[in-house]
């Protein structure tokens, strides 16, 4: 606890009181003229007084007849009384046992002192008006007590309430997004991840029933291989997808393919349908977070399917520069391909047409860096896209 919330801890009050009322009594039977000849049987009632606020600090009850004993005791010693401090300090005391103690306790706590000092007065004074006095001003000290204490009983009880309630729609938030996300991984196995391997299979069929004409063709049959390859790897990773969806924490599995190190396979593969294509890395691509890693490969994916699809005939490099804290990627095309004349039909100039440029300037985002992408000064089109490296990404 820091020191101001230990100032402010209500356990304390009881020892200020034995402090500040103690000290308070003392001055004002020095100071006031009527009490100055009984000084030192004030200051016992003070120290009584204070006393009686140190027990009250264990057992509040207790210690609020105890403090309210000081009228008889001082009565005894032949002072009069009871005088302002000892008025306060017993309407604190019995505060403190209202709002300390269990209300059974307290409420006895509060009728003794009522009594002692009804009883204390009649002795020394008769019955007089303080009769009504001493229970009208006890009793509503008492009750403030109380009060505090449940408001601070109901404070306590709406906090955890609203703990609760936010405890429960969190909960309920999460469930539905885990529904949503086993809703979406089920229509990824039955729909697209089926598809796509029926898909690989008939092309599969199609090169073994194709053996003898592709024998003398072996760039042809090499096509044929690679989209065979492509299927299944699509399958890997459309499976690596939905396993990334019914999992918990949403972590991509240690077997999913994409990554920067098969950089070379995807350049590879994407030559081998027929684009010009090149690839330069400088720095170890290596090490990176599992996360980030798989974000750059697929920014090098849309960027070399893009060309494809627009201009398959251009030639197009991929750039991969590794830094100390950042990593950038760019994939562009010169331009000089038949589909490159269509450069303004592209989703990213366009805004229009597709979903991928989009998707991976969200995925960027994600890891805080930036994505640019748009037609090359020179013709020809470039995505280039940063970003930073965080071990948090792991």
């Amino acid at each position: 606890m820091s020191a101001f919330g230990r100032v402010r801890d209500p356990r304390l009050i009881p020892y200020a009181a034995a402090l500040l009322l103690g000290l308070l009594g003392l001055n004002e039977a020095w100071f006031d003229p009527e009490f100055r000849a009984h000084f030192g049987e004030l200051a016992l009632a003070s120290a009584w007084i204070a006393g009686g606020f140190l027990l009250a600090a264990r057992w509040p009850a207790v210690g609020a007849v105890a403090v309210a004993c000081f009228y008889p005791f001082s009565t005894l010693l032949g002072a009069p009384g009871p005088g302002g401090t000892g008025l306060i300090s017993v309407l604190v005391a019995v505060a403190w046992a209202g709002y300390a103690d269990v209300r059974s306790r307290s409420r006895a706590a509060v009728v003794a002192c009522v009594a002692v000092f009804l009883a204390t007065d009649a002795v020394q004074h008769g019955l007089t008006w303080d009769t009504v006095f001493f229970p009208a001003i006890f009793v509503p000290a008492w009750w403030t007590g109380t009060l505090v204490r449940r408001e601070q009983q109901r404070s306590r009880q709406l906090a955890a309430m609203a703990a609760e309630i936010d405890a429960q729609r969190e909960a309920s938030a999460h469930a539905a997004v885990v529904e949503e996300r086993a809703r979406i991984a089920r229509e990824v196995h039955d729909s697209v991840a089926h598809s796509v391997s029926v898909m690989t299979l008939q092309i599969g069929g199609l090169r073994r029933q194709l053996a003898d004409v592709l024998e003398g063709r072996p760039a042809e049959h090499e096509v044929m291989l690679g989209l065979e390859r492509l299927g299944r790897q699509s399958v890997e990773e459309l499976r690596a997808t939905v396993g990334i969806l019914r999992e918990e924490g949403g972590e991509a599995p240690a077997t999913a393919p994409a990554s920067l190190q098969r950089a070379d396979e995807l350049v590879a593969d994407v030559r081998a349908a027929g684009l010009d294509v090149r690839l330069d890395v400088s720095g170890e691509v290596d090490g990176l977070p599992r996360a980030l890693d798989v974000a750059v490969y697929r920014v090098i994916q849309e960027g070399l399917t893009n060309v494809l699809r627009h201009a398959p005939d251009a030639s197009a490099e991929v750039r991969i520069l590794r830094g100390a804290n950042d990593i950038r990627v760019v994939v562009a095309d010169d331009g000089h391909g038949t589909g490159s004349a269509g450069v303004t039909g592209r989703d990213a100039a366009t805004g229009v047409g597709g979903h991928g440029l989009v998707g991976l300037r969200e995925r960027t985002a994600m890891f805080g860096g930036s994505l640019e992408a748009g037609p090359r000064p020179g013709g020809g089109f470039e995505v280039a896209a940063f970003f930073p490296i965080d071990r948090r990404w792991s």
